[in-house]
């Protein structure tokens, strides 16, 4: 068995991209139909999705490692491994994928064969990103991600799809560079440093290195984190990075929008603890607190944006960057609670809002607006529709029993006993507030009231495939606020390791002591 698992990294990362080769290249198997199209993409991303399920299990394992030489005369080795910081992470991306093309299913009629072949190797992007621990084979896989997202905006978006498309590569190029120009930097300081006997691009040999020796200045460390942090922070996207967001959720797909707010946000933050915590800890101190107040600030201004938004994409869109504040928040806490809540709040945010945005298309394909306006008393012609958009709105506002509600609970008592001052926490709680106002003004003119007009009377309610995309992430939401222990015991002893470093590297007379 152990000699098996291995394979199982390569088939999670391959397996999509083998999908769209058979779509693209071999007609003969295919043939030209569209719905043969579309069953290739789903059983293989399917497939993918059934592959992942025994990494819940086999994670720690020594044996699940893939690590070969590359190119070895400059140290890039093909090294793919799974910890607890991107286990859920990964089963997150391969869960969404199937359910992201079964949302587009009715409503792709434009080249159905290039709409398919991008969603596939999107998922191979983004799972290459979540397992690479090369900084090399990272970088590759981070920027095989963003060429099929540009084209699933720029060709199948709404009307300013170019705009949003342009404006989406403009801002993670701007910070790709500058990751590219840090990996570099860190590669050759670590050769010069002469650890562990020679240059090397591994992610887990440099960490372990930088906590043995801290080869780096706290000087080097201050513009590495600089340049890691402004790649992640805006695909975060932190405030005041967050600009290209809502444009891109309004003219993405629907299933450009799952997938967009369900995984692309998260290789920031999770760029965050597998970089910039673990390799520059007196750095992350040093930028603790501007970063948390900018997380602080992201949840509130996030909030209130949504509040006032017509359009129910633009305020799902809104209400992301006021979430992600509090992953943030959590995050640079450097409290187990909190950094295990930004963890999991990771998780919550990807599933529930997932789970909004195909709300949103499915009345989109039956009314073909979003505006807020032109709904209410929904609830009477799609009663099912509507009890589900109500339980993935709940879990957005974070009620209890309900997933949003750990996260955000782990997080907020987290920052309220890190070293920092309480007063992080105690803003950040408007956020909660603030978020149960915008999400309920909105399910109050959607679902409940009178039926104002009469194109809402004769809506159908949702169909058998349309259950299939929502029903498994509404039972999600359930079982992740009941059992939550499932998933922090997968990523407890990540998180600590990673807190152990930090807190190893604290400066004897942090900032934030004037704070206190």
């Amino acid at each position: 068995m152990n000699a098996f698992k291995p394979y199982i990294l390569n088939a999670l990362v391959f397996l999509p991209l083998l999908g769209t080769i058979i779509m693209l290249m071999y007609d003969q198997i295919v043939g030209k139909n569209e719905e043969s199209l579309r069953r290739i993409a789903l059983f293989f991303s399917t497939l993918t999705f059934i592959a992942s399920l025994p990494l819940i299990w086999w994670t720690g394992d020594p044996a699940l490692s893939v690590n070969v030489p590359w190119v070895e005369n400059l140290g890039i080795n093909y090294h793919l491994e799974v910890d607890g910081l991107s286990l859920w992470l990964v089963l997150l991306t391969t869960m969404l994928m199937p359910i992201a093309i079964l949302s587009g299913w009715t409503s792709v009629h434009d080249k159905v064969r290039e709409y398919l072949a991008f969603m596939l190797v999107l998922e191979t992007g983004m799972i290459g990103v979540f397992l690479a621990m090369d900084m090399i084979l990272f970088y590759l896989f981070w920027e095989v991600m963003l060429v099929p997202m540009y084209f699933l905006i720029g060709v199948w978006g709404g009307e300013r799809r170019i705009y949003a498309a342009i404006k989406f590569v403009l801002y993670t190029m701007v910070g790709s560079l500058l990751m590219l120009v840090a990996i570099i930097a860190l590669y050759l300081l670590h050769g010069d440093a002469q650890v562990g006997g020679k240059a090397t691009f591994d992610i887990v040999t440099i960490t372990k290195n930088l906590a043995d020796s801290n080869f780096l200045s706290f000087n080097q460390q201050y513009w590495m984190f600089l340049a890691f942090g402004l790649a992640f922070a805006i695909k975060v996207p932190l405030f005041p990075f967050h600009t290209w967001l809502p444009d891109a959720h309004v003219e993405a797909p629907t299933a450009g929008s799952v997938i967009l707010a369900g995984v692309l946000l998260k290789m920031g933050t999770y760029g965050f603890m597998r970089f910039n915590l673990p390799m520059f800890p007196e750095a992350a101190h040093h930028f603790a607190v501007p970063i948390m107040v900018l997380a602080v600030i992201g949840i509130i201004y996030g909030a209130l944006v949504a509040m006032v938004q017509p359009d129910m994409k633009k305020l799902i869109a809104y209400s992301s960057v006021s979430h992600l504040g509090f992953v943030m928040l959590g995050m640079f806490a450097f409290t187990d609670m909190g950094m295990q809540g930004s963890l999991y709040q990771m998780l919550n945010h990807g599933v529930s809002s997932g789970a909004l945005f195909l709300v949103v298309g499915i009345i989109y394909e039956r009314r073909h607006t979003r505006q807020i306006s032109e709904f209410g008393g929904l609830a009477t012609p799609m009663p099912v529709f509507s009890t589900l958009f109500l339980i993935i709105a709940f879990s957005s506002i974070g009620l209890p029993l309900l997933n949003g509600f750990v996260g955000e609970f782990l997080i907020l008592i987290g920052t309220f006993n890190s070293t920092y001052s309480r007063a992080f926490a105690a803003f950040a709680t408007t956020g909660v507030i603030l978020s149960a106002v915008y999400m309920l003004w909105m399910v109050q003119r959607v679902v409940f009231g009178e039926i104002t007009s009469e194109k809402n009377r004769n809506l159908p309610d949702l169909n058998l495939r349309e259950k299939f995309v929502l029903v498994p992430l509404v039972i999600l939401i359930i079982f992740m606020g009941v059992y939550p222990s499932f998933f922090l015991n997968r990523t407890a002893e990540q998180v600590k390791q990673i807190r152990t470093v930090v807190e190893k590297n604290k400066p004897s007379n942090p900032v934030a002591d004037n704070l206190k």
